[in-house]
């Protein structure tokens, strides 16, 4: 499937918004080189907020509209229940759990097949993990010092949906986030309207 491969930094500074998670990535940003900063009408604000979430995720645009059919499918609000879909999805947790320092790099270590899934590999980035799931490094995986540094520099930065065990390099996703919980700066109810 296809991917977002623009420049990242670019993109955070167009956004008016750190979405990839880099400390420098809004170092050159300025007054008017955001979207942001011009005076948008409601529909331009939708769409903004959109492809903020959109960026933050890492998620091409046929994808993310089948995820807020789904959303609108559930019993829940719409703008929370994407959210959380988003947030199960396996690339997502591999850099919440932290062995990935971005969305992208944890993207490719599933891709790479460095990732078990309640002890089975699992290749696919969009694939939907359920509450309960346990998320570990192959055992050839967990001696690369890339991997190792990540997971050490992020054990103390916890959510409360997942736990970690730092002796045996794993995560469990315990259970769907509440929207609040979710360290993302997003206003999910303008996203719903630009759908509706």
């Amino acid at each position: 499937m296809a991917k977002m491969m623009g420049p990242r930094f670019k993109l955070s500074r167009r956004l008016g918004l750190n979405v990839v998670g880099h400390p420098k990535a809004m170092d050159r940003a300025r007054k008017g080189t955001s979207r942001a900063d011009k005076k948008l009408s409601e529909y331009g604000q939708q769409l903004l907020e959109k492809q903020r979430l959109r960026a933050y995720y890492g998620v091409m645009e046929k994808q993310f509209a089948k995820y807020v059919e789904n959303a609108k499918k559930s019993k829940d609000q719409t703008g929370p229940a994407l959210i959380r879909i988003l947030e199960s999805r396996l690339d997502n947790l591999v850099y919440r759990v932290g062995f990935a320092s971005s969305i992208r790099q944890a993207r490719q270590m599933v891709v790479h097949g460095h990732v078990l899934v309640n002890g089975k590999k699992i290749d696919i980035p969009s694939y939907l993990c359920t509450p309960g799931d346990t998320l570990e490094l192959r055992e050839k995986s967990k001696s690369v010092e890339l991997f190792k540094e990540n997971f050490e520099n992020a054990f103390l930065s916890s959510l409360p949906y997942i736990i970690k065990n730092q002796d045996r390099m794993s995560g469990t996703f315990l259970r769907f986030p509440e929207r609040e919980e979710v360290p993302i700066e997003i206003q999910d109810q303008l996203i719903v309207e630009y759908y509706s």
